[in-house]
């Protein structure tokens, strides 16, 4: 880790509007390189009730990248040589059930990857490791979650399956039929793979919140660009007072999860 960056061990990497500069005390702004070239857009370190958090804004803070297209390797390096042990990630995703309607919250705990073309690994090259995603996720920062979100009373679902699609179309009324009545998934998104993946690589602990914005497209009504925003804006109440509960609650020390073992045993 570079000595000119101080150390921050939570980081939240989300849309633009889950940040908000007002939330944070004691801004940087901290500009980094990669190996695999330049994050998202610069990393911002504040104080958040009460912890040092990194944010780092998935699209660019003026939103101009598509899903395909973020620098995913760049983005979670970057958060590893700061220091980052937990990432928490929230995410815009389309129900593929009814019960889980507009504005309620999934806390990720599985996933089915329909992507293609992307940078999915840091080991292609030299030294191979294969890495276990049988659970994906980091349980203990799903159960801190899932506490905050029974606390807090709001309409969430402690599991699910997302389908990570490749974007940044919307699926088909085929697909969408697909993905809900054969693969039996329950949202659908595209940017958890492979930012979930490469965070397992570098043994960050990741945590899932996927907000759902629409009813994808398998329901009478199909999902648009103006729809998912609409919505969107209404959950990122929701997603800041879950990320406040959540934050305060994360222990020092990962003695829990395993996630700090990933590679011990994935080595080719």
């Amino acid at each position: 880790m570079s000595n000119e960056h101080e150390k921050v061990e939570i980081a939240i990497i989300g849309g633009t509007g889950v940040y908000d500069a007002g939330l944070l005390q004691d801004i940087k702004h901290i500009k980094m390189a990669t190996p695999y070239g330049a994050p998202s857009d610069q990393i911002v370190v504040g104080t958040y009730y009460g912890s040092r958090v990194a944010f780092l804004p998935r699209h660019a803070a003026d939103h101009h990248i598509p899903p395909h297209k973020v620098p995913y390797r760049a983005n979670i390096w970057a958060l590893k040589q700061l220091g980052v042990t937990r990432i928490l990630a929230p995410s815009a995703v389309g129900s593929l059930r009814k019960e889980i309607p507009p504005g309620d919250i999934v806390i990720t705990d599985q996933f089915i990857d329909f992507t293609k073309c992307r940078d999915y690994t840091f080991y292609d090259g030299g030294q191979v490791y294969h890495i276990s995603v049988a659970n994906p996720f980091c349980e203990e920062l799903r159960q801190i979650a899932i506490a905050s979100a029974h606390e807090l009373k709001i309409p969430f679902h402690d599991k699910g399956t997302n389908i990570c699609v490749q974007g940044p179309r919307y699926s088909t009324k085929a697909e969408s039929l697909y993905f809900k009545d054969i693969l039996k998934a329950d949202t659908v998104g595209m940017t958890l793979v492979p930012e979930c993946v490469l965070a397992k690589e570098l043994e960050i602990c990741y945590l899932s919140i996927a907000a759902s914005t629409d009813y994808d497209t398998w329901h009478e009504e199909p999902v648009n660009a103006e729809m998912v925003g609409k919505v969107m804006a209404k959950n990122l109440k929701t997603i800041r007072a879950l990320l406040a509960k959540i934050i305060p609650q994360i222990p020092p020390a990962r003695s829990k999860c395993g996630c700090d073992s990933v590679l011990s045993n994935a080595a080719h």
